[in-house]
């Protein structure tokens, strides 16, 4: 019982010395952006922009009733 204590006591000193920098924070930040925008533009290409236009004003048209 004393052992899993103490290993459970490690694990949590271990883990709390993993905490993420600033620095680390807003590289982060910058990747998931920088793969956003890399879907975005790959969307587009695709014609998947065209696509999500179309169905969203049908719906608009359907809410309004004209459609």
């Amino acid at each position: 019982l004393a052992k899993s204590k103490r290993l459970a006591e490690n694990h949590r000193r271990d883990f709390k010395e993993m905490k993420l920098t600033d620095k680390h924070r807003k590289i982060i930040a910058i990747l998931y952006l920088c793969a956003g925008i890399a879907f975005v533009i790959a969307g587009i290409f695709r014609g998947e922009a065209e696509t999500v236009f179309n169905k969203a004003t049908r719906i608009c048209m359907e809410c309004i009733g004209i459609g």
